[in-house]
């Protein structure tokens, strides 16, 4: 079974870097990808995805938002926040906003073990400080 996953980040280099690194798993396809919050709310609901992996500062509508929105469409969706700003603080208000685990960008070889906590139903929260 294929898992779908929604790149969500207003950096396109992060968004294509993060494209080429979850393709190579077998079974994940990258199904779209969205700037900003708002856009991902729009996707999720056009696209269907399985995963969101959601980038926190973003123009319009960050991450935490994003997320709130997003729960409010698709209940329980896993949502892994991937982030330069990863604090003990953002944690918390991540997890208050559905989102289910977080990995720093200096630490992005840890995002597929995140994913694939999230979807063992895992919380992955991978804190820098």
């Amino acid at each position: 079974m294929e898992t779908r996953i929604l790149i969500v980040d207003d950096s396109p280099l992060v968004r294509q870097r993060l494209r080429d690194m979850l393709q190579q798993h077998p079974h994940w396809k990258v199904c779209g990808e969205a700037p900003n919050g708002r856009d991902a709310v729009q996707k999720v609901q056009e696209l269907a995805p399985d995963l969101i992996v959601l980038d926190f500062l973003m123009p319009g509508m960050d991450g935490l938002q994003a997320a709130r929105e997003i729960g409010k469409v698709v209940p329980n969706i896993p949502i892994l926040m991937f982030t330069m700003h990863l604090s003990r603080q953002l944690v918390e208000e991540a997890r208050n906003a559905g989102i289910r685990g977080a990995v720093a960008k200096s630490d992005a070889g840890r995002i597929i073990e995140g994913l694939e906590a999230l979807l063992r139903n895992e919380a992955f929260f991978c804190s820098s400080n």
